[in-house]
């Protein structure tokens, strides 16, 4: 039981039908007036109230108890008579212990409403999901400290709904959220917070301009690992450009095959002629000044797909290609299936059973599919080296050489050999890296100038951002502030969404997510 035991005395305990109940009374203590303060003795009467208690012994606990009401003798106070509360045990209007109550907000807090209520039936103190979320709704949230150093960043709701998140950096714990992501929110939080030194953000131009009206003297920082991200989306948008050079990373010792008059032979006719339907009226829908989604919207397509065929430079490079066959367990085996083939073997019973005494553990289906163009005369089908994914040319690029593989390096070496453009990314990309890693800034101004002078559509875009946000992308650079916590919060938050479902409004998210953070605080 729950109660410190000198302010109630028990007088009789009993079980009946899974229930532990509990007789007890209040002592003759003196009780406070929770007015005036004074202590007070005299007795205007008793009344009885029962309890709900956490269990014990596996079986729910109802306390049965006998409480005085009380005069107040002041003459100053307001109240003539006064309940008493049993600190610890009792709260005025509760039907629940103090540490029931905790228990039921606790699990509210942790699991909301279904997790909760399935684990207080599970400890004897059922309750419905909607009465769990409704205590949880009634806890006050702590008051908000303005921190001196804030992320901001945001989140998805749904579909191309989002929040904000705000994170005290030095804490690590979010201290505010609410719905929406536009300048207007953020700066009148700041307004409303004074002494914000340095918020660390993304390149958002929304959360720049809320910065900088609701807090002007705040330095900006703008983080790092999007300014990596961004410059890696770049990188993958070249290389997706000059997917015609991808080929050149396979190995030499599988040479691919000259180019013919009409690429993509194998590929079929009608994407062919679908994908050069496209490009040409996309191109010919593109004018200086006119905007992807307003093409999209003329032609009735996919804002992604205006811009694959707006970035292509011919049709051939939006042609699905039919990949090359990926190596499998019977690769080892295709040498001695051509050979007993040549030595006039033709069944493939026979031959699956000469395999599997060499170790092959496959089934025979694969071995008849495996000879079946042999049967027409047709040599057996090896496995070719596949071409690498614009994002994994992006992946090579971006990674210190250091930690690539001996595979990427040498592919990445054919690669740049062989495209220009792709060899200008990657020193481009060093030089960045380099940067981070000295915390250095002074090269920045001559680094922007190489973007801009690339020829390379997607880095210079690149370098009007960061001109545009000099002064932060600077402060990211050099400074040890960073998002990483913004973004281990939002990952947190995620965590709670799909907890609950996703069906989760702001104001309940908002409350767990800032309760949660104060168990964090109390309970590291």
């Amino acid at each position: 039981m729950s109660p410190h035991l000198d302010a109630v005395r028990v007088e009789r305990v009993w079980s009946a039908c899974g229930v532990v109940r509990i007789v007890a009374r209040t002592r003759e203590l003196t009780m406070a007036c929770p007015d005036c303060g004074r202590g007070s003795a005299r007795v205007h009467s008793r009344y009885s109230r029962e309890l709900a208690d956490v269990a014990a012994g596996g079986r729910a606990v109802l306390i049965t108890l006998a409480v005085r009401r009380l005069f107040c003798d002041s003459q100053s106070c307001g109240r003539r008579t006064f309940a008493e509360q049993v600190e610890g045990l009792t709260v005025r209007y509760q039907r629940r212990s103090s540490l029931l109550q905790h228990l039921v907000e606790m699990a509210g807090v942790l699991l909301a409403g279904r997790g909760g209520a399935r684990l207080l039936h599970v400890l004897k103190a059922p309750l419905s999901r909607t009465s769990v979320l409704f205590q949880l709704m009634r806890m006050r949230l702590p008051s908000i400290a303005t921190p001196r150093v804030l992320g901001v960043d945001d989140f998805a709701l749904y579909a191309d709904v989002y929040g904000t998140l705000l994170v005290d950096a030095d804490t690590r714990l979010p201290i505010e959220l609410w719905a929406g992501r536009d300048a207007g929110q953020l700066a009148a939080w700041l307004r409303t917070h004074p002494g914000v030194e340095v918020v660390c953000r993304d390149g958002s131009l929304v959360y720049r301009q809320g910065i900088t009206d609701g807090a002007p003297g705040a330095v900006q920082v703008s983080d790092r690992f999007h300014l990596w991200q961004g410059l890696s989306k770049r990188v993958s948008d070249i290389a997706a450009a000059h997917r015609g050079c991808l080929s050149a990373a396979i190995a030499e010792s599988e040479p691919a095959s000259p180019p013919s008059a009409e690429p993509f032979e194998t590929a079929d006719a009608p994407a062919r002629r679908h994908a050069k339907r496209l490009f040409e009226a996309v191109h010919a829908s593109s004018r200086p000044g006119r905007s992807l989604s307003a093409i999209a919207r003329e032609l009735g397509l996919n804002r992604r797909t205006v811009a694959k065929y707006a970035r292509a430079t011919s049709w051939h490079e939006c042609v699905r290609r039919t990949p090359p066959r990926r190596s499998t367990s019977l690769d080892p085996y295709l040498e001695h299936l051509r050979q007993r083939w040549e030595d006039g073997e033709h069944t493939a019973t026979v031959l699956h059973q000469e395999i599997v005494a060499k170790g092959y553990g496959g089934h025979y289906q694969r071995v008849k599919m495996a000879i079946a163009p042999l049967r027409r005369g047709l040599p057996i089908d090896t496995p070719r080296e596949r071409p690498p994914s614009p994002r994994q040319v992006a992946r090579w690029i971006t990674t210190t050489p250091s930690r690539r593989s001996l595979h990427a390096t040498e592919a990445l070496r054919r690669l740049l050999e062989h495209c220009p453009e792709l060899d200008r990314t990657h020193d481009l990309v060093r030089q960045f890296a380099s940067m981070l890693d000295a915390r250095d800034a002074a090269p920045l101004p001559n680094w922007l100038d190489h973007l801009a002078a690339s020829r390379l559509p997607a880095l210079a875009s690149l370098a009007k951002a960061i001109r545009e946000d000099q002064h932060a992308v600077i402060q990211g650079i050099t400074t040890p502030f960073n998002s990483g916590v913004n973004e281990g919060r939002i990952t947190d938050l995620k965590l709670q969404k799909r907890i609950m479902a996703g069906r989760a409004g702001v104001p309940l998210l908002r409350h767990r997510v800032i309760l949660m953070a104060g168990l964090r605080r109390s309970y590291p």
